[in-house]
């Protein structure tokens, strides 16, 4: 071999090796941040992929653990199975258990696991505002390490899209005000990313904007480090209603969404003018945020967008022509939701450069009925919560069933990977860590299994414990069984609903019926607290009890509500007032107790608004938008369909608005019943002054002694 080339070839070697460092310092410095105590003991190398499915081995000698893998992300997964399965310890949404070892666990042999799919997908577009919102880069490091924890390799992330747009519409002409009226508030921009309003929430400041394209840029480097692919804001054909006003452009109205928003227009893709903006977008992109992006997210006439005078065929190839333009072999990711995409949309794409997003399996098969989206690669996800709302639900055994009749069927070749898409994602660990694992399982899972359930009880706490493995078998035998049953996320706590006679859901499209035993819960619940004590120092038990005792009295809330319906029903005004007053003191019992944990505080959810806030004028904003977000939602309308869509059972919410709902329906009926005049009470109002208001809701401080009389008040009665 001549000296050049054996320059050359130690050249490429060192290359490579360089790389897997840089790969695994990402996984190594994850370590030092989550579990300093055993980084310094981990040994990283690199193995090939397993038919280019990602792959990592374990092992552990004389005080070390060894961690070989494919990349950095099943490096992280890696280190994150030995956490669990050997260190008994875990990272979540809802509390962490990862206390230091005195003592690393011994290995009796090596593993060795391949993922059987190309992706495990996270993130849903309303996640980004139901959830992260006013997420700061703390915030943010904190959840891509759980990403790549949990082996997530491919995540929407379009944080900072905002100012694509504003550099896209300033080279179009649009005045500063044409801009601004386009760009919503901090906590709404999953539903004008989706085509379905514009503006409100706003208007943003410049410094916001610049704020969260600084944040996505320190975003997309971390998922680069950590082996996340990035799903970036498509340009789809969305524009502002302005623009009809400004060009002779041909649009389509796309008419109204829930609540009465009116819907951006949609710029028809063989009209001129939308190369000329989708390249400039693209282009604005690419200065912002790189070349090195591959996958782009955008849903043409999403949740009953007009598409009437559309070719539809036409449309999707014009469309992703433009993107393959500008990012050459790139992937269109699209939501299969409701009837989108559209069959004739579908005809027009190049299949391989495409992928849907199976959002409902919890509830339908459209990957069946749909012949895998007519031969289109599809990652099989469940929603499974909508608008973040508190409440203890999923069909974790169907979630194993249906990935597993996928993987096997004759669409199988289409199966892509699995996913989670939450609308909010603090909620349900036990569902989500279920059904990322799913993404690292060839063969059937069985959630019910005892071993898969020890071995969750003991991660999520750090010990084994015959009570508590007992109560969670009852577990997944109510709020987390799988009736065939249609349901748009989890059972809806009465406390919440905006008062009347017939409470059938607190949100226009949730639902009040316990599909499981309520008894049964109940008294598996007991079991659970009954050894609160051998817990005190486990933040996951603690976070858990609080969960599992408000779903309790949730419950029962339901049976005093229908005490006070039937008493105004007798026209029993004394019936009727002594129901009223057990369910508000029930209200508050439920205030309280949530108030005794941060996850459950709508202090924590305000001060993270005005945190994410660096000037007076954007902390009142970000105030404004979270505070509206969770009650009327939007647009200022009575009529709105979608007030108390994101509720939240918090304490806060629960002792000021809800509880103040409340009195002001006993005061009306009971006048009422007493043949007294009655001015029909304007909740709509009484939200809308209570999202001005400036209080933060800071809750006052309770002892353990307290919260378990508390505790076993609310489980004794």
């Amino acid at each position: 071999m001549s000296i050049k080339r054996f320059a050359l070839v130690m050249l490429l070697i060192g290359f490579v090796f360089s790389s897997e460092a840089q790969s695994f310092k990402a996984a190594k410095e994850l370590a030092k941040r989550r579990v300093p105590w055993l980084a310094d003991k981990l040994v990283f190398s690199s193995i090939p992929k397993e038919e280019d499915k990602d792959v990592f081995e374990l092992s552990s000698e004389k005080g070390q653990v060894y961690i070989a893998a494919s990349n950095a992300n099943s490096a992280s997964t890696a280190l994150n199975w030995y956490l669990k399965y050997y260190c008994y310890r875990n990272m979540s949404h809802m509390g962490d258990n990862m206390a230091p070892l005195e003592k690393i666990p011994v290995m009796d042999k090596k593993i060795r696991i391949v993922s059987p799919y190309r992706f495990r997908y996270a993130l849903n577009y309303c996640t980004i505002n139901y959830t992260m919102s006013f997420y700061t880069w703390k915030d943010w490091e904190r959840e891509l390490d759980w990403m790549a924890l949990n082996g997530v390799n491919l995540m929407l992330a379009p944080v900072g899209v905002e100012a694509v747009w504003q550099n896209t519409m300033t080279k179009m002409g649009f005045t500063q005000k044409e801009i601004f009226d386009f760009i919503p508030g901090p906590a709404f921009t999953a539903w004008w990313l989706m085509g379905n309003m514009e503006g409100w929430g706003g208007p943003v400041s410049q410094n916001m904007i610049d704020q969260q394209a600084l944040l996505e840029k320190k975003i997309l480097k971390r998922m680069k480090e950590l082996g996340i692919e990035p799903v970036m804001q498509g340009f789809y054909g969305m524009v502002p209603t302005s623009l009809k006003n400004k060009e002779k452009v041909t649009i389509i109205d796309q008419g109204k969404w829930a609540g009465g928003f009116t819907r951006p227009d949609f710029l028809m893709p063989t009209d001129p003018y939308f190369e000329k903006i989708s390249g400039v977008y693209y282009s604005e992109m690419k200065k912002l945020y790189g070349n090195d992006l591959h996958f782009f997210g955008g849903d043409p006439f999403h949740e009953g967008g007009n598409s009437k005078g559309a070719d539809l065929t036409l449309c999707a190839k014009a469309i992703q022509k433009q993107m393959q333009l500008s990012f050459p072999s790139s992937t269109w990711v699209l939501q299969g939701w409701q009837e989108n995409p559209a069959t004739k949309l579908l005809a027009g794409l190049d299949k391989s450069k495409t992928l849907i997003i199976e959002l409902f399996g919890e509830n339908t098969a459209n990957w069946e009925t749909r012949k895998a989206y007519d031969g289109t690669p599809f990652i099989w996800c469940n929603v499974s919560n909508f608008g973040d709302k508190v409440s203890l639900y999923g069909k974790m055994q169907r979630f194993a069933d249906e990935v597993y009749r996928a993987k096997t069927g004759p669409y199988t070749t289409f199966l892509s990977g699995i996913g989670i898409i939450p609308e909010g994602i603090h909620n349900n660990a036990a569902p989500i860590d279920f059904m990322l694992e799913l993404g690292w399982h060839k063969d059937k899972v069985e959630a019910k299994a005892k071993e898969w359930i020890k071995s969750y009880v003991k991660y999520r706490y750090g010990k084994s414990n015959a009570s508590v493995l007992k109560a969670w078998e009852g577990f997944l035998e109510t709020i987390y069984s799988s009736p065939e049953i249609y349901q748009e996320g989890g059972s809806e706590s009465i406390f919440c609903a905006r008062p009347s006679t017939n409470v059938e859901s607190v949100s226009s499209w949730g639902t009040r019926k316990r599909n499981y035993d309520v008894a049964k819960f109940a008294d598996a619940v007991k079991l659970f607290v009954a050894v609160s004590k051998e817990f005190e120092d486990s933040d996951t038990y603690q976070v858990d009890k609080i969960d599992l005792v408000r779903q309790v009295n949730a419950n029962k809330g339901d049976i005093v509500y229908q005490n006070m319906i039937d008493a105004i029903n007798k026209k029993d005004a004394v019936a009727f007032e002594l129901a009223s007053k057990q369910f508000q003191k029930m209200l508050v019992q439920q205030n309280d107790l949530l108030n005794c944990n941060p996850h459950f505080s709508l202090h924590s959810w305000l001060k993270q608004a005005t945190d994410f806030g660096t000037t007076q004028q954007d902390k009142e904003l970000a105030l404004r938008n979270a505070k509206e977000q969770i009650t009327i939602w939007g647009p200022y309308d009575p009529k709105t369909n979608l007030h108390d869509y994101a509720f939240k059972e918090w304490g806060g919410l629960l002792g000021s608005l809800y509880l103040d709902r409340w009195k002001l329906f006993e005061k009306e009926q009971l006048q009422r019943l007493k043949n007294q005049t009655v001015i029909s009470s304007d909740y709509f109002e009484m939200e809308k002054k209570w999202t001005k208001e400036n209080d933060l809701y800071v809750p006052h401080t309770v002892t353990n002694k307290q919260e378990d009389s508390l505790i076993n008040t609310i489980l004794e009665n």
